[in-house]
């Protein structure tokens, strides 16, 4: 099962469509975390998903870290921790992952974790009356064991 587009206003049959048969470390073909502080507040939510074990690959998705958590490197842990998953647990080869080109931040946390750009997808999502372009980002697991 691949997880929806989500669609405004974000309700609770999208949200429980989209951890449907998630996280079954053998069959899923999405894995969802939250990543949570040390009281125990989420901060943070990353999945992988779009899993194809014959490829030996998944994509790296719906990366969120709350507005007051970040800046403290909630991003680059999340990543840590979403790379050993993929890597170790799920076998997998390659992880990639699409971000707007405007999200410096996140584009510097990527390249961080050892992810390398693989293009440039221009004008991929309109948004109002603008066209917003996406990097293509991909990490494969040699790459990812060289820097751990």
């Amino acid at each position: 099962m691949s997880s929806p587009n989500f669609t405004f206003p974000l309700d609770e049959q999208q949200l429980e469509k989209y951890i449907e048969g998630a996280n079954d470390i053998h069959r899923s073909e999405i894995m969802i975390y939250k990543a949570v502080d040390d009281s125990g507040t989420a901060v943070g939510h990353i999945s992988i998903g779009r899993i194809k074990r014959d490829n030996r690959s998944g994509r790296v998705g719906r990366v969120l870290v709350s507005p007051l958590a970040r800046g403290k490197g909630i991003g680059t842990e999340m990543m840590n921790n979403i790379l050993r998953v993929g890597f170790e647990e799920l076998q997998l080869h390659r992880i990639n992952l699409g971000v707007f080109d405007f999200n410096h931040s996140a584009v510097q946390c990527y390249r961080k974790a050892g992810f390398k750009e693989e293009g440039l997808q221009r004008d991929t999502i309109k948004y109002r009356d603008q066209y917003w372009s996406v990097f293509e980002m991909s990490i494969l697991e040699d790459e990812w064991r060289n820097i751990r």
